[in-house]
């Protein structure tokens, strides 16, 4: 939405005129007169974030925050968009289109959150803010599976999703396997429990969350990819917007909000 002044009409006294004019410069420091119209907005006053959801536990629905959506992308880029006096809005959007840069060049958004790894091979496409989390594979089976590691994936159907890093290292590593594509966490882990396929390869904080939510899953080997994520941006576009946004991610951990925002989501893990 954009934030917008109502017109002053008729005459007016000089000395309320200047009060006027005192008042709008007094806020002159706390948040930008057009509505963020130094960054490139798509829309003014507003963050516009491109997400692919769900995708738990760092986007999928509900929260209070006015979008519709929640998670760890979601809270941490709601208190950005607020140290920027920004709105936060949340487009919904396939992954592949996220990671490729098509949905960020095509003006759908302003900046894309959605637990994206920073790669060398994205960087030809996108521009990134400075890393904010951490990340790790995993593979998730049922309980019970003979499956125990990746070296037993010979001739077993693995669920990964297309166009992650996940997908990746199950096609380096995971000798034998069928790959099933799947666009989303969404329709990968009701794969599974439908039997369709054997295991699951992905980001280990969202198998995580499976294996916690239900007990009839397991994870059985983690992978240290060194992966980092980062907020995608329309290469060399957004300049101003990326340099506002790593200043805000590094005002958040410096005050400790981050740190609280984060142990809502992992700590207990």
């Amino acid at each position: 939405m954009s934030r917008r002044r109502d017109t002053l009409f008729g005459l007016a006294l000089v000395s309320a005129a200047a009060l006027a004019l005192a008042g709008c410069a007094s806020g002159a420091d706390d948040a930008p007169a057009d509505g963020g119209g130094e960054y490139g907005l798509v829309d003014a006053g507003v963050l516009t974030v491109c997400s692919d959801i769900p995708f738990p536990p760092f986007e999928f629905e509900g929260g209070d925050n006015g979008t519709g959506y929640t998670g760890f992308d979601i809270d941490l880029l709601d208190a950005i968009a607020q140290s920027l006096d920004l709105e936060l809005a949340i487009v919904v959007t396939n992954f592949d289109a996220l990671q490729s840069g098509t949905a960020l060049l095509a003006g759908n958004c302003d900046l894309g959150g959605s637990a994206m790894t920073i790669t060398e091979e994205r960087k030809a496409n996108i521009d990134f803010s400075d890393p904010y989390y951490d990340s790790l594979q995993s593979l998730l089976v049922p309980e019970g599976s003979d499956i125990t590691g990746i070296d037993d994936l010979d001739g077993k159907r693995v669920g990964v999703q297309q166009g992650t890093t996940g997908e990746i290292y199950a096609t380096e590593n995971a000798a034998g396997a069928t790959l099933v594509q799947f666009p989303s966490d969404g329709e990968l882990w009701p794969a599974i429990q439908a039997k369709q396929i054997d295991a699951i390869l992905q980001d280990q904080p969202v198998n995580l969350e499976h294996e916690n939510a239900d007990s009839g899953y397991v994870i059985v080997e983690e992978y240290d990819t060194d992966e980092q994520y980062g907020f995608a941006f329309a290469k060399g576009e957004k300049v101003e917007l990326r340099e506002a946004v790593n200043a805000a991610l590094q005002d958040l951990r410096d005050s400790g909000e981050y740190d609280t925002i984060y142990d809502a989501y992992f700590t207990a893990n």
